[in-house]
């Protein structure tokens, strides 16, 4: 249990009370389920299980703990995704810490790292990670692949430095060298040969930003989400630079739109640096992955 329950002190509110005040304030900001929201709230700022807070609803807690869960659900009563309100995110094996300046992990983007784990691939190499955002997938794979160094770049600043934060607070558990660089796409890795590139790049076109929920389309930021060309200019445009990084027989694995799979699919089959390429479906079977062999 985390040190924040409080084990003495001047009569401080019991885990049942703060449940029930940061209910009332969910349910003045319209959240649906206010009651469980609190609970997670509460689950999430002492880094418990979910089910904790039921299970100990007596247990009473401190001064920082109350301060901190009640900011975080008036940030959600404002809005924010539940992420975004309480600053971490769970990612496979890892707990990551995310804000504004990174999209919150999606599982999704957890079956693209069990895709690269599952390749028949000798150990070692170098996996570079475009776009990596708050660092998901960089250190999932730095944490439970075979390679020798991980490559993780951005052409956003703010997102280095949030995904750095996050391979510092999880030095401890990976088993790769992890090194982060700005810039656009390939651009900073020029120098390198890689036996994997992925990427979760951004898909959405700008005529669609209408349909996103508001969650998405007001708080992540834009510069990860819309991309010209229908959604598809940097799928392009990693497609078009990828084997020049690649080495011979190496792979690229993308995460994509399931409505512009077959068309990303295509750019690959239609270049012909690429072989073997096929597209994957997601938990849901939505046709969400492309993945394709450098021929080079």
């Amino acid at each position: 249990m985390n040190d924040r329950v409080a084990r003495a002190g001047p009569t401080p509110a019991t885990i049942r009370e703060l449940v029930s005040e940061l209910e009332a304030l969910l349910t003045e900001g319209a959240i649906a389920e206010a009651r469980r929201e609190a609970r997670d709230i509460v689950a999430a700022v002492l880094d418990v299980p979910r089910f904790w807070p039921s299970m100990h609803p007596d247990v009473p807690v401190d001064a920082t703990t109350q301060r901190d869960a009640t900011a975080a659900a008036l940030r959600r009563a404002r809005g924010a995704p539940f992420a975004y309100a309480v600053g971490r995110a769970a990612f496979r094996h890892l707990t990551l810490m995310v804000d504004e300046r990174v999209l919150i992990p999606r599982v999704e983007t957890e079956e693209l790292v069990e895709l690269v784990l599952a390749l028949a691939l000798p150990a070692g190499g170098t996996a570079i990670d475009v776009g990596t955002g708050s660092g998901a997938i960089a250190l999932s794979l730095a944490m439970e692949g075979r390679f020798d160094r991980i490559i993780a770049t951005d052409i956003s600043r703010d997102a280095i430095v949030v995904a750095r934060g996050n391979a510092n607070a999880l030095a401890r558990v990976l088993k790769a060298p992890l090194e982060f660089r700005v810039g656009s796409l390939l651009r900073p890795v020029k120098d390198v040969r890689a036996r994997v590139i992925c990427a979760n790049l951004p898909y959405v076109a700008y005529g669609e930003a209408s349909a996103l929920p508001a969650s998405i389309r007001d708080w992540e930021p834009s510069v990860a989400l819309f991309s010209p060309d229908e959604g598809m200019a940097a799928i392009r445009a990693l497609l078009g630079a990828a084997p020049a990084v690649l080495e011979r027989g190496g792979h690229i694995l993308l995460e994509v739109d399931p409505r512009r799979a077959s068309l990303a699919a295509e750019m690959a089959a239609t270049n012909r640096r690429y072989h073997d390429v096929a597209v994957r479906l997601d938990l849901a079977g939505r046709e969400r992955f492309v993945v394709a062999t450098c021929a080079e």
